[in-house]
């Protein structure tokens, strides 16, 4: 498998599955959640994000930051967010909204 980690912290990290087409939010070797996508002609369109409601805050927002961040480093993408949560987050955070395939109001 070509798993590259892209966002790591001192307990959490997002690793690109590229194989299964997804980002992984590991803690040690136990998965937190996922960021299901597909891909076609540059396009990355994020489908849904799976985080289990264990009570902790934020796991979903630093999933889809470490998948967002790694779209920005491949530098060949544009996005579409399928996925609601994702697109609520583009709202919030605008930095990430320069990744987008058309304006949000539009997608």
């Amino acid at each position: 498998m070509s798993d590259r980690i892209v966002v790591d912290s001192v307990e959490d990290r997002v690793v690109h599955d590229e194989a299964n087409h997804r980002y992984v939010l590991m803690r040690g070797d136990k998965e937190l959640g996922r960021e299901e996508y597909d891909l076609d002609d540059g396009v990355i369109r994020f489908l849904s994000t799976i985080v289990p409601d264990t009570g902790e805050r934020g796991l979903g927002g630093k999933l889809v930051a470490g998948a967002l961040d790694d779209v920005r480093a491949r530098g060949d993408l544009h996005l579409v967010p399928v996925c609601p949560f994702v697109k609520r987050y583009i709202e919030k955070n605008e930095q990430y909204q320069d990744l987008l395939a058309a304006p949000l109001d539009e997608l």
